[in-house]
């Protein structure tokens, strides 16, 4: 039976193959005769490739009893782990953040208003920003417009029973860190914001329409107030996120924007330290309940990543083209090389070696299935991947336009 329930899980996600975006989540029921059909899925953010033919879920960022999912909610054993943790996130959590007083902050990476250079600094920054293609400027767009929708991360972090923020000044460890993250990811989008604002070449008020679009329609990532599976899905996130702005980083780089390159490259800098954080947090979970740690990051991986933009909409781009504005994006992402598919199925080959899943001595049968299933995906993800190319290399490349750089076109495989 299980080895039934595996074929008939994989062969959802092949009958799914078909754009080559970078980014989805969980597969698609096989509607065969006798089987309700479900709810078609959005695409998702950065992080699951549809290119292995996957897709995302509707906006509703608290969920509840998901009967597809035996991680919904807390038993009182993990429960008790998670209450257990407290002096863990006292100790060792919180220390990974930085002082404010010694972290970086945006101004420190911007033209000073108050030097009388002030206007050439700016001049400079669109000099240098006049030599960065707009495909590679509609994926620094769309991350930034991923940051800046930081208060459904925020909201999200605060639905995990045990570690959410009850009051919004809470004192506990958990509580502070939530509060503390948030924080150091805010100077994030308030940076590329103002720096993509300085180059001139960026339409400011469809990015503004599509971030506040963005946060009012929330995010659902699947993690059913469980900090078991919010605390995979944020070890993944972080990572996939340090991949995105390492590169942007790099491509900027490789253009002549040595000032972008190092915003990008601090930036991908928080996101190892905050990837860092949140897999030592797992860590500390294996070693207390070693089913439940498997469990839960197999849930993830079976629902596959969401992540937050795949929402994000600027009132006009699906009404013109027929598609979600993140699919185009996510198709751009990926014709960059950005973020691919093959990044994705090496997440988990990191998070799987990090883990050390295939040594867990698993005492459920149930847990010893999660861990096959785990350990059969990277391959799996990657041979997908590739049938995904191949059906796209087929596609005819068109150009499409952006509303976030004035309309201009970029050709793709939309």
């Amino acid at each position: 039976r299980t080895r039934r329930r595996l074929r008939l899980h994989f062969l959802k996600m092949a009958t799914c193959v078909a754009k080559s975006v970078v980014f989805a989540s969980a597969a698609r029921p096989n509607n065969k005769a006798g089987n309700a059909a479900k709810p078609a899925r959005h695409a998702s953010k950065l992080w699951t490739p549809s290119a292995v033919g996957l897709n995302s879920p509707g906006p509703t960022i608290i969920v509840e009893g998901d009967a597809a999912s035996k991680m919904a909610g807390l038993t009182a054993h993990r429960r008790e782990v998670i209450m257990d943790m407290e002096h863990f996130a006292e100790t060792e959590l919180l220390k990974l953040l930085k002082p404010t007083d010694t972290n970086w902050q945006p101004q420190d990476h911007l033209p000073d208003p108050e030097s009388p250079d002030f206007l050439d600094q700016v001049r400079e920054i669109q000099k240098r920003g006049a030599n960065i293609p707009d495909d590679h400027l509609v994926v620094l767009i769309g991350d930034m417009i991923t940051e800046e929708a930081l208060p459904t991360y925020m909201n999200m972090l605060n639905t995990l029973e045990g570690t959410k923020d009850k009051t919004g000044a809470d004192s506990s460890a958990w509580a502070k860190w939530t509060r503390k993250w948030t924080a150091e990811e805010n100077r994030h989008g308030d940076l590329m914001n103002k720096y993509l604002w300085l180059t001139g070449r960026v339409a400011m008020k469809p990015v503004e329409t599509t971030i506040q679009n963005l946060v009012g329609a929330g995010m659902n990532p699947k993690t059913e107030n469980n900090p078991y599976l919010g605390f995979v899905y944020t070890s993944f996130q972080e990572r996939a996120t340090k991949i995105s702005h390492g590169n942007t980083a790099r491509f900027a780089k490789e253009h002549g924007d040595q000032q972008l390159s190092t915003i990008c490259g601090l930036i991908a800098a928080d996101e190892g330290r905050h990837e860092i954080a949140y897999q030592r947090i797992i860590d500390e979970v294996m070693k207390r309940d070693q089913d439940g740690a498997v469990l839960a990051f197999a849930d993830m991986m079976r629902k596959q990543i969401v992540m937050p933009a795949h929402l994000m909409d600027d009132g006009s781009h699906k009404q013109r083209t027929g598609r979600d504005l993140f699919s185009d994006f996510a198709t751009v992402a990926d014709s960059t090389g950005t973020y691919t598919a093959n990044d994705y199925a090496s997440i988990m080959e990191h998070l799987i070696k990090r883990w050390s899943i295939a040594d867990v001595k698993c005492e459920s049968g149930e847990a010893a299935e999660a861990q096959e299933f785990l350990m059969k995906q990277p391959a799996r993800i990657r041979k997908l991947a590739e049938f995904g190319a191949r059906k796209s290399a087929k596609k005819v490349a068109v150009r499409e336009s952006f509303s976030w750089i004035f309309g201009r076109t970029i050709e793709g495989k939309f």
